[in-house]
């Protein structure tokens, strides 16, 4: 297919693989550790490096059209979030980082099996996938950790205000482990799943995509003006406070204590610009321009309370998850279940990020033997991921299949893009092997 579009054969190949966050959602942009693994879909793009500086993408899905721009002139427009910007985002982030303005064009075919819009991080390893395809053009190096920090900041050319947990697992993801992901600085240390048990992935068929949406960013400003209010509360510099992390740090406080602290400090009632600025001492103009995203400065009502909740339980599971996974008590996969049904039960109730489907298809899945199932990725539709006793799964999944695919009207194109047990797989590489594409 490289050849039909190009009328050449590619140079080199790199993947980039998708994610399934196992617990943790909504929780890496407040500075909080995260434990997510690589699957085995990824995203694939064959390159050639040309001698014009024009750049020309193509896809092997007829849904995404070919585009062609000057490799000098890169303009991604946040209004709209289209396929081929992605990979922008990641191709002008690597630019930017070393400061060039005379780059090479390079024709590139991208091809994935990771299911878009799912929660599964398709977006994210698109920019990495593009990112790593540049450096290599540039014949740069930078180690895993730069790489993913780079990726991370450049998809919010797109509007994303994301924290990075998908881009560092895309690059960092080792075949066999999950990985605990910290922030500032960047680490990632290995976590062994228990051998007795798998993951599973259902897709709701729900698509929700974070950039075209401002759900995710209220999200974030929500976290933000809580850890503000936060901070002002206890006396604390809140003008230099951006995370909930940082409010813990600076109080040199546990996590169960700042929940305490949340209880005194925030009400759970919504909170109106007005009030925000009468708790901060700060005008509307000042809210709007100085703290809020453009997308989010028309915001009626923010949950403080709510989203501070959530995020400061949610960190407390991921350690215990963590733990749990170290100590392997002969009841782990009962334990780890638990908290993947808490985590769920926060997502829904205190981050408000799930949906009626994603929600059922819980209940189904624990219904038929999942030990624990949660929704996974940013949330309103996308996929869910159920801890499955090995020896349940292959009932479990024709079960989950009749519930929930075959008793609906849900077009499923796919049922192995649909539902599906996977492993943890691999990062981000470069590859000159021969691929069919």
């Amino acid at each position: 297919m490289f050849n039909s579009k190009f009328g050449s054969i590619p140079k080199f190949y790199v993947r980039a693989p998708g994610r399934v966050n196992i617990i943790g959602e909504h929780i890496d942009y407040c500075g909080y550790s995260v434990l997510p693994m690589a699957v085995e879909q990824d995203m694939l793009i064959a390159v050639e490096p040309v001698k014009t500086q024009t750049l020309q993408l193509a896809n092997t899905n007829p849904l995404y059209p070919d585009f062609s721009t000057s490799a000098n002139n890169i303009q991604i427009d946040k209004t709209k979030p289209l396929w081929h910007n992605y990979f922008l985002c990641g191709f002008k982030g690597i630019q930017e980082h070393f400061g060039l303005s005379n780059l090479t064009g390079m024709n590139c075919l991208v091809d994935g099996n990771i299911p878009p819009s799912s929660g599964l991080s398709s977006s994210s390893a698109l920019v990495c996938c593009a990112g790593l395809v540049t450096l290599t053009v540039l014949g740069m190096n930078l180690s895993k950790v730069e790489l993913a920090e780079i990726c991370a900041k450049s998809e919010r050319y797109i509007g994303t205000e994301g924290g990075g947990m998908d881009q560092s697992i895309s690059f960092l993801a080792e075949e066999g482990t999950a990985k605990l992901i910290e922030f500032s600085p960047l680490r990632a240390t290995d976590v062994k799943l228990p051998s007795g048990a798998v993951f599973v992935i259902a897709n709701s068929c729900v698509e929700m995509n974070k950039a075209a949406t401002s759900h995710f960013n209220i999200r974030v400003m929500e976290c933000r003006l809580a850890a503000k209010l936060l901070a002002k509360y206890r006396g604390l510099q809140w003008d230099e406070v951006l995370r909930l992390e940082e409010v813990q740090a600076k109080l040199g406080v546990s996590l169960e204590e700042m929940l305490w602290i949340t209880e005194d400090a925030l009400h759970p009632e919504p909170y109106s610009p007005e009030e925000v600025c009468r708790c901060l001492e700060i005008s509307l103009q000042e809210l709007r321009t100085q703290i809020l995203s453009p997308n989010t400065q028309d915001v009626l009502i923010f949950k403080l309370y709510q989203r501070a909740k959530h995020v400061y339980s949610e960190a407390t599971r991921v350690l215990r998850f963590k733990k749990i996974c170290e100590e392997a008590p002969d009841n782990t996969v009962q334990l780890l279940g638990e908290l993947m049904n808490q985590s769920h039960a926060s997502c829904r109730d205190l981050c408000e990020c799930s949906c009626p489907e994603l929600d059922q298809l819980v209940d189904i899945c624990r219904k038929f033997g999942a030990q624990g199932s949660r929704l996974t990725g940013a949330g309103w539709g996308g996929c869910t991921v159920s801890l499955v006793p090995a020896d349940k799964l292959t009932s479990f999944l024709a079960n989950v299949l009749e519930a929930y695919y075959q008793r609906s009207d849900r077009n499923v194109t796919s049922e192995k893009q649909s539902l599906f047990a996977t492993k943890p797989g691999g990062g981000a590489l470069v590859f000159l092997e021969a691929q069919t594409m």
